[in-house]
Parts: structure tokens; C-alpha cells; sequence
């Protein structure tokens, strides 16, 4: 056996060592997840608990499924656990106690060993294809991985997704036996039920970071997903107010980039973003609207679909309207239209590269005519190297509106030979624009640019990650400039920029540690 890495993990006080190995006996790599076992008689007094806990806390079933209530009975839930675990396992040390009452919170309002495996940082995504099969896991470094977790039954899977569902108001039936939902975390889910998935039933969880990924992490050389200048292109494409489609393959980091990009949105400005799953996170001071679809009941009633909110939205006097993602004819005309009627637009769409994403909007199922494409700026195109895992922006482009359709102007394109995004032609429309419409000379926007560029990478050099932090940087650019313009000439520390920090209060236990360390 050869061991690729080993590391260590908690979640709520349960600690666990991991140990990532190639074994002879095995095809794919396997994850180990090694933690305390508890004994026979240990588990026979935490049942005990269990019901003792649940009659002490009085815990209505319209709490459990209220995410809005969720924090609220987890404290009240592992406050009574501390109580009755020091009163009936006395002499416990600290860490023994924290641990027990770790596991009472994992399996009473979480997802039992799984929980574990949302809490290691380096994964990005946790299947279970049935419980006769162990669960597998996709590695940020080392891909995909065979654990030693196994759920106990199909009942169990079945279950977990149903609590999933209920704390988001969906749910996943013999009837429907489809479901895409996500954690209180913002964690992604699907589940499939048998027979529809053939071995048994199944779930996919993506995660999500609990900090989403900005423009900052992007630039930093750690990433390297682009450069400064064209994200200071980016920042002002937004602060214009043009129209962006994030493109990409699966995985490639369209949500995620789009999250990055909208931080430029100015404070003053409302921004309505339309999601079939809640995954953007935008700085908690801007004037945003979070709307999601719902699916209709058993009886085919209360749906609420990606058009009815695209089309309310326009009635919720937005200065930015944000779609996740663009799939069907109707949806894309309202959002064309909404692109004509003067409001800035972002969304993404799948596709491979610049030429792709206007081949699919023109052919079905989407079908636009070719002439509202027009609409359109820019086209930013993500992608994913699937043996590396690196994500790049693959090119920009710019559409050009022409009499009989649109063209398409590639100003930016990733060279994979030196890793690097290179500028491969000259801005046209987005600079002629600017200048028809702002009054801005060809210098003044360069020299925008340029101050634009410079603000990115003092925030990069003064690591500058945090979606709020970020936030209120550029919240400043566009509040006083010139205070902005003396801590990046004089590369002062920005604490006293970004001193307005989250007051996110007390937990009530032990919050998911950091990124694990990497011993080997």
C-alpha cells in the first residue's frame, strides 16, 4: 500500500483522520476515514440519549423543517445534549464529552458519517450510488476516490434525502422520485430513488465553500484562473452595466465566476438573481433579491418556474437581473427582451467555447432569432481540465452585432503552453460603447482600467479573499475614489476599508474547521 496523503478533520467536536492510498488490491484510489468507534453499550446509552433529548428540548416537527429555525434548534438541541451526557456519562474528559454530543448532532439533525466528509475541505464531491456500494468522493488533487463509508440501508439513503428536501420545502416520492435540493450550507444535492436509479437509491452532493470564491482568489498565482487585466475588464464591463454570458462545461466554475464578477455590481443598484438551487453569495451589504424556483406538488400544483420568476422580476424594478442558467427558448426570450428594455443581464449557459454558446442560443432548443443575440456584450468561456482539475477562463469575446446576425470579436484566449491568458485582439464594441455613452475618451478608459488593475492586485498582494471584504473594496472605489486611490498608492493595510466585518454572533458548537492540513 502506497499512502498519497494523510490528514486530520472535525466536524462539530467528532474528530477523524483521513489516509488517501493506492492499494494492490484495488483499481481507484481509496479514502480512509478513521475515526473513534464507540461501544456496544456506548451506542445502546446514546439511543437512550436520543429520546431523552428530544422530550427534554420539545422540538416541534415545523421547527425541523423551517431552515429559518434551523440554527435555533441545533443550539437548543446540543446545549441539552452537554446537560444530559455530563449527567448520565460522568467523568468524561472535555474532548470526550464534544465528541459524543458531536455524533448526537450527526445523527439526530445532520447525516451521520457523511458529516465527516462535508467537513473535509479538500473534497469536492460526495456520491452514494446505493447502500450496497461503498460512498465516493471527488478529490480536489487526486479525483475520484472509494471510501470505506457505507450507508446501512436503502431506507437510510432515502431518508437523508427526504430531510434534505423538507428543510428547503421539496420533497422526493415513489411519485417523484427525482429531486435537486441543498444543505442549510449551500451545499448542492440530487437524489434519485429506485427503480428510476437502477442499483438502488442514489445521491450526489456538491460542495460549495462556505466563503464563495471571488475575483481575488481567481487572480492570486495560487489559482491563476485569470489575470488582473481582464478582470479589471470584467469590473468594468459590470460597473457599464453590459451583458455577460458566463459559458463553460460541467464543473468548470460558471456559478462560481459569476458569483466573482457581480461583487463589482455597485451598492446603490438592486440586483435580482433567478436560481433553480440557491448558490450565489454576493456581499451581504448589496441590494439583492434571491428568488428560487419550486417544483409543483404531488397533485401538479404550486410550481414556480425559472420564467414566471424571470418574468415578475421585471416587475421588482431591477437595475441587474441575474438567471442561473439558460435552458429553454421562453426563458432566453424574456431574458433578451429584458436585455433590450435596458437592464444589465448576466447568466450562464453550458457550452465549450465562444462560438458554441451563439451556435446554441441560435439552434434548438433555445432557438433565439440571431439578431437579438445583438444585445449581448460579452461572452466569458470557463473551462475545466479534467486530468489536472485546473480551471482556467478559456477566452472572452465580444459580440458584434451585424445587419443579418452577430459576430464574434475573441479579445482574450488561454495559451495552455506557458498557462497564461493572452490578449489576441483589440477591444471594439465594448470601448466604442463606452465612449458613445460615458464620454470617456480612449485614454480615460485605459487609465480606468489601469486604476481598476491596480486596486485588484493590492488586494491580492494584501490577501483580500473574502466575499464581504472584497465587497466593500470596490464598494469604496465607487463611494470615494480617492480615499481608495491612497491605500493602494501607499499599499497601506486596508483593515480600516474593510473594518465593517460579519457579525455573525455565537454558535452554539464547534464550526467546520479550515482547509486540512497535508502531512504527505
Amino acid at each position: 500500500m502506497k499512502i498519497l496523503q494523510e490528514y486530520s478533520i472535525e466536524s462539530d467536536g467528532v474528530p477523524a483522520d483521513v489516509v488517501i492510498a493506492e492499494k494492490d488490491e484495488e483499481y481507484i484510489k481509496t479514502y480512509d476515514l478513521r475515526h473513534a468507534k464507540t461501544r456496544q453499550a456506548t451506542n445502546v446509552v446514546l439511543n437512550y440519549l436520543k429520546e431523552r433529548i428530544i422530550e427534554a428540548t420539545n422540538i416541534k416537527i415545523s421547527e425541523v423543517i423551517n431552515s429559518r429555525e434551523a440554527e435555533s434548534v441545533r443550539c437548543r438541541l446540543i446545549e441539552k445534549a452537554h446537560e444530559l451526557v455530563r449527567k448520565e456519562l460522568g467523568g468524561l474528559s472535555q474532548v470526550e464529552e464534544n465528541m459524543l454530543v458531536g455524533r448526537l448532532a450527526h445523527e439526530m439533525l445532520g447525516l451521520g458519517d457523511l458529516e465527516l466528509l462535508l467537513a473535509d475541505e479538500n473534497l469536492e464531491e460526495i456520491v452514494i450510488n446505493s447502500a450496497n456500494e461503498p460512498v465516493f468522493v471527488y478529490h480536489k488533487k487526486l479525483g475520484w476516490l472509494k471510501t470505506n463509508v457505507r450507508l446501512q440501508s436503502e431506507e437510510q439513503i432515502q431518508n437523508y434525502a427526504s430531510i434534505i428536501g423538507r428543510r428547503v420545502g421539496k420533497q422526493i416520492t415513489v411519485l417523484n422520485p427525482l429531486m435537486d435540493a441543498h444543505l442549510l450550507t449551500g451545499n448542492r444535492v440530487n437524489a434519485t430513488l429506485s427503480p428510476i436509479s437502477s442499483k438502488g437509491n442514489g445521491m450526489t452532493i456538491r460542495k460549495f465553500r462556505a466563503d464563495p470564491w471571488t475575483i481575488v482568489n481567481f487572480i492570486d498565482p495560487e489559482l491563476n484562473t485569470l489575470n488582473s487585466e481582464t478582470a479589471a475588464l470584467l469590473w468594468q464591463a459590470v460597473q457599464y452595466e453590459m451583458n455577460i454570458l458566463i459559458a463553460g462545461g460541467t464543473a468548470s466554475g460558471k456559478t462560481s465566476f459569476l458569483n466573482s464578477v457581480l461583487v463589482f455590481t455597485p451598492p446603490n443598484q438592486r440586483v435580482v438573481s433567478i436560481e433553480d438551487t440557491r448558490e450565489l453569495v454576493l456581499p451581504d451589504f448589496l441590494h439583492w433579491t434571491p428568488l428560487v424556483t419550486r417544483e409543483p406538488n404531488p397533485e401538479g400544483k404550486g410550481e414556480v418556474s425559472m420564467l414566471d420568476l424571470i418574468v415578475n422580476s421585471l416587475r421588482m424594478r431591477p437595475d441587474r437581473i441575474v438567471l442561473g442558467e439558460v435552458r429553454r427558448q421562453r426563458e432566453a426570450e424574456v431574458l433578451f427582451e429584458a436585455m433590450h428594455t435596458g437592464h444589465a443581464v448576466y447568466a450562464t449557459l453550458h457550452a465549450d467555447e465562444a462560438r458554441q454558446v451563439r451556435s446554441r442560443l441560435i439552434s434548438p432548443p433555445i432557438e433565439l432569432p440571431e439578431t437579438m443575440l445583438g444585445a449581448l456584450h460579452l461572452i466569458v468561456v470557463q473551462y475545466r481540465q479534467r486530468r489536472t482539475g485546473i480551471r482556467r477562463t478559456f477566452e472572452i469575446a465580444e459580440v458584434m452585432p451585424e445587419e443579418k446576425g452577430v459576430s464574434l470579436n475573441i479579445t482574450y484566449k488561454w495559451d495552455p503552453r506557458d498557462d497564461a491568458i493572452r490578449k489576441v485582439s483589440e477591444s471594439v464594441r465594448v470601448v466604442n460603447e463606452l465612449v458613445m455613452h460615458t464620454g470617456l475618451s480612449g485614454k480615460e478608459i485605459q487609465a480606468d482600467l489601469n486604476d481598476k488593475k491596480q486596486i485588484l492586485e493590492y488586494m491580492v498582494a494584501k490577501k483580500v479573499f473574502q466575499v464581504n471584504d472584497v465587497g466593500r473594496i470596490v464598494g469604496w472605489y465607487y463611494r470615494d475614489p480617492e480615499r481608495l486611490d491612497k491605500f493602494v498608492s501607499k499599499k497601506l493595510d486596508p483593515a480600516p476599508l474593510i473594518k465593517h466585518e460579519n457579525a455573525l454572533g455565537e454558535v452554539c458548537a464547534p464550526s467546520t474547521p479550515n482547509a486540512p492540513e497535508t502531512k504527505k
